[in-house]
């Protein structure tokens, strides 16, 4: 069986696609993929884990909202043009979210494809600047396209309840849960008491203004900070004025590991008026498990639960400074608890949570395909 993933973003680095790839690929499928390249700058063509990564340059800003309408047209169709050229290269289409969703179908129909529907995050309900009115267009849309696939992969049970309404003809769940790849860790000399590390999508709903305000009043503490997304530059001109915080811009997934391995705490406060946080599965949640790192999160996020049932961490209001500060506070004169939170966050990876039980979901998915 011949696999394609299409993916809305360059995968460079894409830790989940990259993942389910390398898998299906060492299960001996034939695995490849075509992304988007919103900054025209990367290589057309790539090779991650022995999948082969094909690149459409089509320029486009991220988090612009209607104002990027224009190159998500240009991106469906050109995807769809590369779809129909290459037919005869693959037997899946491994769609990832609803951006790549109606080429796949398309393909579906006229050439009697499989399609896999990866929903990584709900699109409707991850759209900032769209409006409603439209929203509400891609929801029904989008759970009507949910029941014609071949099967559908949601990121987490809490999921379910944002596809109310939908039949899907198969239904899988895949948490984002790294690899047990841990990079060895660099004899360097400790230069900071207490060490916080974010990397993601880099969005002022995630707290992350909440967060530099607190560097601010805690010059003895660090921050790495790494990432993209619609509000960067507002984000890295703030950082820039704390001498306590380094930027790392985009960075690939083993350094995000190697950073988050040093720190002391992770941090992952969304914003819950956003629908989609408040069914938010981040990698940062499992990527915290497997390094044994404590992390705090935002509540009503979904994320609180997962933290409380296995008590891997603290939960604080979303955008309270104070309570923030009060957590991170907690953890630096308690290393003790840094350590009883660690080491519960991997117990729960290696129970419930790790990437060897997902990858077996996965695998049994494609199987039931053959």
């Amino acid at each position: 069986m011949r696999i394609l993933f299409c993916r809305s973003n360059p995968i460079a680095p894409d830790p989940r696609v990259e993942k389910e790839a390398a898998a299906l690929t060492a299960a001996g499928y034939q695995v490849q993929a075509i992304a988007w390249d919103r900054s025209g700058s990367l290589p057309l063509a790539d090779k991650k884990a022995g999948f082969q990564i094909h690149r459409l340059p089509i320029r486009a800003a991220f988090g612009h909202g209607m104002g990027n309408f224009p190159a998500l047209i240009k991106w469906q169709f050109g995807l769809l043009n590369w779809l129909i050229s290459q037919r005869k290269t693959y037997d899946v289409i491994h769609a990832c979210d609803f951006d790549t969703i109606l080429p796949a179908l398309v393909c579906k129909l006229l050439f009697r494809k499989s399609v896999v529907y990866d929903i990584f995050d709900f699109y409707a309900d991850h759209l900032r600047a769209t409006p409603g009115w439209i929203k509400t267009l891609i929801r029904k849309f989008d759970l009507f396209i949910i029941g014609q696939v071949d099967a559908a992969i949601l990121v987490d049970e809490a999921r379910g309840q944002q596809i109310n309404g939908s039949h899907p003809k198969q239904l899988i769940f895949i948490y984002n849960s790294p690899e047990e790849t841990l990079p060895a860790l660099a004899n360097t000399e400790r230069k900071f008491p207490f060490r916080i590390v974010y990397v993601g999508l880099l969005q002022v709903e995630r707290g992350l203004l909440e967060l530099l305000d607190i560097l601010e009043k805690h010059p003895d503490w660090h921050l790495d900070l790494a990432g993209f997304g619609g509000d960067e530059d507002q984000i890295q001109a703030r950082a820039a004025l704390l001498p306590n915080v380094l930027w790392h811009g985009r960075i690939a997934y083993d350094e995000t590991l190697r950073l988050s391995q040093q720190a002391d705490a992770l941090i992952a406060t969304y914003d819950p008026s956003i629908p989609n946080h408040r069914y938010s599965s981040p990698n940062k949640v499992f990527e915290a498990m497997l390094l044994s790192k404590p992390i705090v999160v935002a509540q009503d996020t979904n994320m609180d639960c997962i933290i409380e049932d296995n008590k891997c961490g603290l939960v604080v209001p979303y955008a309270d400074v104070d309570a923030l500060e009060q957590a991170f506070l907690h953890l630096f004169t308690e290393p003790g608890l840094c350590l009883a939170l660690g080491q519960n966050g991997r117990n729960a990876y290696e129970k419930k949570y790790g990437w060897p039980i997902m990858k077996t979901r996965l695998l049994n998915l494609y199987q039931s395909l053959a």
